[in-house]
């Protein structure tokens, strides 16, 4: 593949250009959740109550996100009363644009959004933050590899949100759409009975269709020899990859033009190897370390978000699985097996997305997804019983947590939900958590 005889200029210019900001780790800004966390220590706030569990939940979003798989789109709602934040894992391709929206309501409403990527060492290096006052956070992914969001609205912040994720390619196609180009061979196919593996796309078309450039930067060179025929290099602007052109039937610019988006750098043809192929542009992308899959790059092909499908009138509701259900990790099932939730389990919804809920366990606190049809409001109790003792009701399924009432002596109380050892009791002086009784 001609990407490694470029490979040792690559790397030469791109070590020139990251020497000029060996200096930048020595002036990090803070980022706007992170100005607004100096504002609540300022105040005083972090000691608080309040205050210590809006940092707990940030940490939470950074150490127990919840998987999906992009493009994804979820409704949720962050309570004034309960700080929260939610933290999301998903992969992206080298070359794909990442595009985050938080919609709130009310209108005005902050949302700080935070995103890191994973090492190869399993760490967290932080990309880019922005809070929902601006644009859209968007950023380009530099690697294959997995990326995670948090997403947290300011202490005592009543928030409404749309979360939309979704790629789109960070280079044009290098084929205008008025020819009808169809991808007929991607990466990884094998070559010469398997003594290689194609590296590029090969985009076929009408003979001496135009070839055009992806973006804006500088034809580096043009050659013509035996495997890629009459070929074309050059660079994008600010980026540290080269775009290589192969199997032209004509050349029409030289080493050192500059070009824009769209302008025609050749025609297609079958020169070179491709001698006995039909008429097609292979379409490769040279980095330092070698040739990458330059599909992500480029294609435009790419589905909408799942419509949200899910009732929102429930979100931030308590509710119970009317039937034995699964909570998955993902809001797919065929992404791995889900773990039984006991019939009648209190949960709290927090979010849809798609035909799914994503929950909360009330006793333990683990979140998930649940199917949307396997659950139902509070409306009616599942059984009353008389209390045989004297019962204290809990504000939360713990017996050391603050008493909410107590309950007398055969005094009835209706059953609305269930969890592990407690249950989630109603009665004129309102709801709570009572230990299960112990059966005789």
């Amino acid at each position: 593949m001609m990407c490694r005889k470029y490979i040792t200029l690559i790397g030469f210019c791109f070590f020139i250009l990251s020497c000029s900001s060996t200096q930048k780790g020595l002036f990090v800004k803070r980022t706007p959740h992170e100005k607004y966390a100096d504002k609540l220590a300022g105040a005083g706030l972090v000691q608080t109550t309040l205050g210590s569990k809006w940092l707990a939940a940030a940490t939470k979003g950074i150490q127990q996100p919840l998987n999906i798989a992009l493009p994804y789109k979820e409704a949720g709602y962050f309570s004034d009363i309960m700080p929260d934040a939610a933290g999301f894992r998903f992969n992206a391709r080298h070359g794909e644009q990442v595009n985050i929206l938080v919609e709130t309501k009310p209108a005005g409403s902050i949302v700080f959004a935070d995103v890191w990527i994973q090492t190869e060492q399993g760490t967290l290096s932080f990309l880019q933050s922005a809070d929902t006052t601006g644009n859209t956070l968007q950023f380009e992914a530099t690697k294959d590899a997995l990326y995670q969001l948090r997403i947290q609205p300011q202490l005592l912040a009543g928030v409404s949100y749309t979360l939309t994720i979704k790629t789109t390619p960070s280079l044009a196609f290098p084929v205008p759409s008025d020819a009808s180009p169809k991808i007929g061979s991607f990466w990884g196919a094998s070559r010469d009975a398997g003594a290689r593996s194609h590296e590029g796309i090969d985009i076929f078309g009408r003979f001496r269709t135009p070839v055009v450039a992806a973006a804006n930067g500088v034809v580096t060179s043009t050659r013509n020899n035996n495997l890629g025929g009459k070929v074309v290099f050059m660079r994008p602007d600010n980026k540290n990859y080269s775009l290589y052109y192969a199997h032209l039937d004509s050349q029409m610019v030289s080493a050192g033009d500059r070009v824009t988006t769209g302008d025609v750098l050749g025609l297609m043809g079958n020169t070179g190897n491709a001698k006995n192929t039909p008429t097609h542009l292979h379409f490769g992308i040279c980095t330092n370390s070698g040739a990458v899959d330059p599909l992500p790059f480029v294609n435009n092909s790419r589905p909408a978000p799942e419509t949200i499908k899910a009732s929102l009138t429930v979100v931030d509701s308590l509710v119970r699985n009317s039937r034995d259900a699964l909570m998955y990790a993902t809001p797919s099932a065929k992404d791995g097996a889900g773990s039984k939730i006991p019939h009648n389990t209190l949960m709290k919804i927090t979010a849809a997305t798609g035909a799914w809920y994503k929950v909360k366990m009330m006793e333990s606190g683990k979140e998930g997804f649940v199917r949307s049809d396997a659950v139902s409001l509070l409306a009616r109790p599942i059984r009353t019983i008389a209390v045989s003792n004297i019962a204290t009701v809990f504000d939360i399924p713990d017996t050391t947590a603050a008493v909410k009432f107590v309950l007398q002596d055969k005094r009835e109380v209706a059953v609305l939900a269930e969890s592990g050892n407690f249950l989630f009791v109603a009665q004129d002086a309102g709801n709570g958590w009572m230990a299960r009784p112990v059966k005789k």
